[in-house]
């Protein structure tokens, strides 16, 4: 199977991939098709491909791979960077995948990649002892899941993968933070990780510095919420952080 050898060894590839192995585009269009029919290689969307492992049948590309291969700026963030950290309590059939160039959502072997648009570019890593995968740092994936709770896995799962999270960096929480410069979110992020501070080893200049940046204005942290703070003048759930510590309570 001249090709096949050669193109497994890729977790995807696109036609310039291929032209670059054989040398000719005619020949690589015919190389693809061929091994197509014979199901050795599966069509991810638009010029991005991947084999199929004849063992199980199974694509060999990981959903992070695929993620990371949709584009030249593509990075795993959100819930589906707590994911790859094993940071996550559901099983989600959605991929979240940020970069500088927008895409169409699209769906794939029962995974829908889905894009997330992000004001900023920093804070994106490559894990070591890996090869194509990109994903955000612990902080910035902290940053970006409070933003966007209500669109992406909800605040009990938030809640959750916070909980399982060891240790931050309040500096490079501060980073990230005042790269978005949101008032809401100092807001966020400054009443959730209160209550987790000693966990996460939070000074209180930390917890100071985000009161100091929340403005004037009071905000919903959910549309069901009914308790207000003053000192974040932000309204909340009454039983916000009963959701995780007795087991899923409701918010209200």
């Amino acid at each position: 199977m001249v090709g096949y050898t050669q193109l497994v060894k890729l977790n995807t590839f696109t036609m310039d991939d291929v032209y670059n192995l054989v040398g000719n585009k005619k020949t690589a269009s015919s190389l693809v098709f061929r091994l197509s029919k014979k199901g050795l290689i599966k069509k991810i969307r638009n010029n991005l491909y991947t084999c199929i492992n004849v063992a199980d049948g199974q694509p060999v590309a990981t959903k992070y791979h695929i993620a990371c291969a949709i584009n030249n700026s593509a990075y795993l963030s959100h819930h589906s960077a707590f994911e790859y950290m094993g940071i996550s309590n559901q099983v989600f059939y959605k991929i979240y995948v940020s970069s500088e160039k927008r895409f169409d959502d699209f769906e794939f072997n029962g995974i829908t990649y889905k894009y997330v648009s992000s004001r900023i570019s920093t804070g994106v890593i490559e894990p070591k002892n890996t090869q194509g995968i990109f994903v955000t740092t612990p902080e910035r994936t902290v940053v970006d899941s409070i933003k966007d709770f209500e669109k992406i896995g909800g605040l009990e799962e938030l809640l959750n993968c916070i909980e399982s999270i060891q240790y931050l960096n309040e500096k490079e929480l501060i980073k990230y933070l005042d790269a978005y410069n949101l008032q809401f979110l100092y807001q966020k992020t400054g009443f959730l990780l209160e209550h987790y501070k000693n966990q996460f080893r939070l000074s209180v200049e930390f917890i100071s510095y985000c009161r100091n940046k929340i403005g004037k204005s009071t905000r919903y942290l959910t549309k069901d919420s009914t308790k207000y703070l003053n000192v974040w003048r932000l309204v909340v759930p009454e039983y916000l952080f009963q959701i995780t510590e007795q087991g899923g309570n409701p918010l209200v």
